[in-house]
């Protein structure tokens, strides 16, 4: 997005297109692949101000311009401590006494335990309802829009919360978890996307880590509200959590109804009045969004050009295929790296720590990733997606193999399990700075424009398989009625570690600093993602022929 006033002179511009293919590839002609010849001299050098603009701007600047860009976003990320208040508490459940009397069974020690299997029900069904609603949503945005799908979603979300609050055996809330997880996968992965279209380069990866943190403070909401019913002997111990979900989607409803469509999604539309209408009310006066738009125009016509399509089998073609295996692989990662720990609460009680102390070590690990992810947002910018990536996977392995070691002593003793419960918290930490906020930034930065939620849809569904075999085994691993390997299963995240961190070094490419359509430009060349950073696009390469261009920069890394 561009700022008003930075770029004064005109450049002249050859129209004819210019060559971001990589060495034997070719274009197919098409009816509907014009190209960048449907856009006039006048709008590419509007294009081609607005990028370099855009690269200029600083982040004050950015902060002062789009404060309405960032508050949309802020508001569109609220929608996401939904799914994570929901998430955090089927697992929690399972260490609530009075869930596992009403659900469990009598273990004959006086205690009352959820069988592994509803266990594994429970939670699987949780992620195939967001599975299956996310992959809806990856059909259903490009039909209505972002805001109108959310409005839907958060109305089905709150009749989905009503069989959950009225549930009387494990059946209901079977089908409850079920029916739920459909809208809340639709607004999964609208959220990410619509948080990096309204905003420019500058402030690119603020909204996204803000979800990241919407998504700490949802686990941190669940596991405080659980830890208040932890000695609760009644049925409201598990009812009354289930009804402060309905505390979010009315709000919501009637804040969004005054939100901007995602101008991105109105110009893939051929809806342009209406998205110059939406950035005119995403940005103050100091812009000219007439630039803006025509530098929109141009990513997609270059999109079409380049011969991307928009269909989710597209993802599975030529430089998408890559796309969407980085996309899936990072964020799975999130499962991957804490296999088996991913179960918080219940991994704490089983390894012999009490259940108020389990829940208190739940909201501390949470509040930390909280912290951590607003120091990310700073590094982020410093140090970029790649980097710090490699470096909280690092990080993350250390305290891992200390769990590992200490789950190896014979006996078990509280001072043997509490460190245990630390390093849990230390690499909560490095998970919080790194591997938790990034994907949220990178999986919807890495896909195309025209395959944007599709992308994001593949990926995060990636997350919910890979969440969805986590958590059919991990009860079966540290269950005391089955495997038993409590802190032993920290072995099998290690490995995970080490395997991703091989995969990230050859395959993740940084993206900080990069526009949409330099990134397509980086796929289309085909370059290794260790090179990504460096690899310089001259400015004749990716809008044709300039010339009287003094003052601008000839090229950007």
């Amino acid at each position: 997005m561009a700022t008003e006033g930075t770029a004064t002179c005109q450049p002249q511009i050859e129209t004819g297109s210019s060559d971001v293919l990589p060495r034997g590839a070719h274009r197919r002609e098409t009816k509907q692949d014009a190209s960048l010849s449907e856009m006039t001299p006048n709008q590419i050098a509007e294009a081609y101000r607005a990028s370099v603009n855009e690269h200029r701007m600083k982040l004050s600047d950015a902060s002062r311009t789009y404060k309405k860009a960032l508050f949309w976003s802020a508001v569109m990320g609220m929608t996401i401590i939904m799914e994570s208040y929901d998430q955090i508490l089927i697992g929690s459940f399972f260490a609530l006494p009075a869930f596992q009397k009403t659900f469990g069974f009598d273990t004959g020690n006086g205690t009352y335990q959820v069988s592994a299997p509803w266990q594994s029900a429970l939670t699987l069904v949780q992620n195939v309802g967001l599975i299956i609603g996310i992959f809806a949503n990856g059909f259903l945005v490009d039909r209505y829009g972002n805001i109108v799908l959310v409005q839907i979603a958060l109305v089905l979300v709150t009749g989905c919360i009503a069989i959950l609050f009225c549930a009387k055996s494990a059946v209901m809330l079977l089908v409850g978890e079920l029916l739920l997880g459909f809208p809340l996968g639709t607004i999964n992965t609208i959220a990410p996307g619509y948080c990096i279209e309204v905003v420019p380069l500058a402030l690119r990866h603020y909204g996204p880590t803000y979800i990241n943190l919407c998504w700490v403070f949802g686990h941190i909401l669940g596991s405080g509200v659980l830890r208040a019913f932890a000695s609760n002997t009644t049925e409201w111990a598990w009812r009354v959590p289930y009804a402060i979900q309905w505390i979010w989607p009315v709000p919501l409803f009637m804040c969004l109804f005054f939100a901007p469509e995602s101008p991105w999604y109105l110009v893939r539309k051929g809806r342009h009045d209406e998205a110059l209408h939406a950035l005119d009310r995403l940005s103050n006066n100091d812009v000219d969004n007439r630039e803006t738009l025509s530098m929109i125009q141009h990513t997609v016509l270059l999109e079409r050009q380049l011969e991307f399509g928009s269909s989710i089998w597209d993802c599975f073609k030529g430089t998408d295929l890559r796309r969407t295996e980085i996309a899936c692989m990072a964020w799975s990662s999130q499962i991957w790296t804490q296999f088996a720990l991913a179960s918080g609460t219940y991994f704490f009680e089983v390894a012999g720590l009490p259940a108020t102390d389990s829940f208190d070590l739940a909201i501390g690990q949470y509040a930390i990733a909280g912290v951590a992810t607003i120091l990310s947002m700073g590094i982020l910018e410093g140090m970029g997606r790649r980097t710090l990536w490699l470096a909280g996977l690092a990080g993350m392995f250390v305290p891992v193999v200390c769990i590992g070691i200490l789950s190896l002593v014979p006996n078990q003793t509280p001072g043997v399990v509490w460190p245990q419960g630390v390093f849990v918290l230390v690499r909560f930490f490095a998970y919080g700075i790194s591997c938790g906020p990034i994907p949220f930034v990178f999986c919807g930065e890495i896909g195309s424009v025209r395959l944007r939620q599709k992308t994001l849809a593949l990926s995060r569904n990636a997350f919910n398989l890979a969440n969805l075999i986590s958590s059919c085994v991990s009860p079966y691993l540290i269950n005391p009625t089955s495997a038993n390997l409590k802190g032993k299963s920290a072995w099998i995240s290690v490995g995970f570690i080490v395997l991703i961190f091989v995969w990230s070094y050859f395959r993740f490419p940084e993206t900080r600093g990069r526009s949409f359509e330099e990134i397509d430009i980086l796929f289309a060349k085909q370059v290794p993602a260790r090179k990504f950073r460096t690899f310089e696009i001259s400015n004749e390469e990716q809008f044709g022929q300039v010339d009287g261009k003094e003052g601008m920069d000839q090229t950007r890394a």
